[in-house]
């Protein structure tokens, strides 16, 4: 998939001006597949050249759906590299203005921030205050459960963990590919728990 990005994102640097939002978008994509291959590192300037595009353009044009996939995407990159406090304050700063799949990613970005930091506890008070949107786009399936997950490991609280992690894996499953880097987390944190 990759590959492709690369070929749609030099297409769409030939173009004028006019579709310089599809251009931040692919390039958004980009960073994402490059998370989930398992690559922040290549992922964070990718991240962070799309949310100073967005920056710059804010005056212009509406772009604040955009601009907060963009930061949700940066986040999950500081978490990837471990750097959590980061996250948080991306998670913290921006969802208030959030709606719908968006604050549900900022919400995930934000308990996966937590357990980062070890504060298991407001993670999962967090996570048990409110579920986000009732049907999350498939590519967010699994997320929130994985992250309450890890909040209820931290807390060895290991059956809830294992239960929880075992509905991530179904939601994942109906939607996401079985190499999704969400679907190895989660047989990740399932062989870490011990059996009942």
């Amino acid at each position: 998939m990759l590959a492709e990005l690369e070929g749609l994102i030099s297409g769409l640097e030939q173009l004028p001006v006019a579709s310089r939002r599809l251009l931040l978008k692919a390039r958004l994509l980009r960073a994402w597949v490059l998370i989930d291959e398992g690559r922040p590192a290549e992922a964070e300037p990718e991240a962070e050249a799309v949310v100073r595009a967005l920056t710059r353009t804010m005056y212009v044009t509406d772009v604040w759906e955009l601009e907060l996939s963009a930061l949700v995407c940066m986040g999950d990159v500081l978490c990837a590299l471990g750097r959590h406090e980061e996250a948080e304050t991306i998670a913290r700063g921006h969802l208030p203005r959030a709606e719908g799949h968006l604050a549900a990613g900022l919400q995930v970005l934000l308990l996966r921030s937590l357990s980062g930091q070890g504060r298991h506890e407001e993670a999962l008070a967090l996570a048990e205050s409110g579920r986000p949107c009732p049907e999350p786009s498939p590519a967010d399936a699994g997320a929130h459960e994985l992250a309450t997950a890890l909040a209820l490991h931290g807390l060895g609280r290991h059956d809830a963990a294992r239960e929880e992690a075992r509905r991530a894996l179904t939601a994942c499953e109906r939607h996401l590919h079985p190499r999704h880097a969400r679907v190895g987390e989660i047989r990740e944190l399932l062989a870490l728990i011990a059996p009942a």
